[in-house]
């Protein structure tokens, strides 16, 4: 496993592409870049993960001249810091990570005592398969909406230049809770960009981001169990690079209220099946199609090192909140298209009141600290905030399969 190079495979299987989609619009702003970056302070929430840590790398050759990452793992910020420091890569002289909530009092602490430039969240529960129950739901919506709101209320203190958090593709016409967190959390963002400069960036898969399907094949196979992917949802790519780049062009280049969205076609989705066939031919391999995952976990207890054929199982979707496709905004959206070159951006969103707001997250409150509380009724509430919201519903969680 040693010999598969992520970076390579992407640009040969996956995006297709040699160099970031992103170059020309880096290109044509650097002097822009340049000028909002070099010599700011800058603060990156949740920047030990794949999106965040992309964010970091981006904006590193602009030399701000302060970077503090705060990220409740420990583990990820040890690994952050080594690989900067193991590259040929500007890091300020102020680099510091804080391993804590940014929910919490002693993130509020810290942020009070700091004058920052620009303030970029990618802080999220980000998977599907996070919607269990009502518990997970409520951690979900505390973590995707309240901490924004949380975050919100103390940038109105000091009002950096420029703030972001980074939303989902999943936030145009929600088919799953964590789609219609994110929707919720883009509302609250739109509810403050009158007095912070706020934008958000809706973008596409990032290929063998962490936690992701695609960086569970190298896992799997490290384990020798047998890969398992749909075979019938087609989903947009893009590198990890390419996502930190993207939330940086949206971040520093956008208008307040602005949503980003890479420009991609129909032609560049892909299925999660056709690229673990690929993934096991460039380890030399062939996908061995078994019919139940049964049959697969018994072929992988069993596989031999020498073979030419790797077990793999493809289903049908039948789990709740999966949509068979994706989309970056809805027909009702005003688009620009034109501004950049491989970005879109949906203009002129609604703009909800601070005082609705309020009300949406006190019932939300109310609901969660209710003893009848429940799923059906968590999905009802973001149903009548969020007339788009069309729950997919299957009685089954990714965490019933492998």
């Amino acid at each position: 496993m040693l010999n598969f190079k992520i970076d390579e495979f992407i640009k040969k299987h996956i995006t297709k592409r040699p160099t970031s989609y992103f170059v020309a619009d880096i290109e044509s702003n650097k002097a822009q870049l340049s000028t909002e970056i070099k010599g700011k302070k800058v603060l990156v929430i949740g920047g030990a993960g794949t999106i965040g840590s992309s964010f970091v790398k981006a904006i590193l050759p602009f030399e701000p001249s302060s970077l503090v990452v705060v990220d409740y793992s420990e583990n990820g910020l040890t690994e952050l810091t080594r690989d900067l420091r193991s590259q040929d890569i500007y890091v300020p002289s102020e680099y510091i990570t804080y391993p804590f909530d940014f929910g919490g009092d002693v993130f509020a602490k810290m942020f009070r005592k700091r004058d920052f430039d620009i303030v970029a969240c990618f802080a999220a529960h980000k998977h599907v398969r996070s919607e269990k129950d009502h518990l997970a739901i409520e951690a979900m919506v505390n973590n995707n909406v309240f901490n924004t709101q949380r975050l919100i209320d103390l940038a109105l203190e000091s009002k950096p230049k420029h703030f972001f958090s980074v939303s989902t593709d999943k936030a145009a016409n929600p088919v799953n809770v964590m789609g219609g967190s994110k929707k919720l959390m883009e509302k609250v963002l739109m509810a403050y960009s009158d007095e912070l400069k706020i934008c958000t960036a809706r973008f596409a898969n990032v290929a063998f981001s962490n936690g992701s399907l695609l960086a569970g094949f190298i896992e799997r196979m490290m384990k020798r169990q047998p890969l398992s992917s749909p075979n019938d949802v087609k989903r947009y790519f893009v590198s990890p690079e390419e996502s930190g780049q993207l939330c940086m062009l949206a971040c520093l280049m956008g208008n307040s209220s602005d949503i980003f969205f890479p420009k991609l076609d129909e032609s560049q989705m892909m299925t999660f099946s056709d690229i673990a066939e690929k993934f096991l031919n460039e380890l030399g391999l062939e996908a061995e199609k078994c019919s139940s995952e049964a049959e697969a976990k018994r072929k992988a207890a069993k596989w031999d090192p020498n073979s030419k054929t790797y077990p793999v199982y493809f289903f049908t979707t039948d789990t709740s909140g999966e949509k068979s496709f994706e989309e970056f905004y809805t027909k009702n959206d005003e688009v620009d298209m034109n501004t950049f070159a491989a970005l879109g951006v949906v203009k002129n969103s609604e703009i909800p009141s601070k005082d609705d707001i309020k009300n949406t997250l006190e019932e939300f409150t109310s609901l969660f600290d209710s003893e009848n509380v429940n799923k059906a009724k968590v999905v009802s509430l973001i149903s009548k905030y969020l007339p788009d919201f069309s729950h997919i519903e299957t009685g089954k969680s990714l965490d019933q399969k492998m």
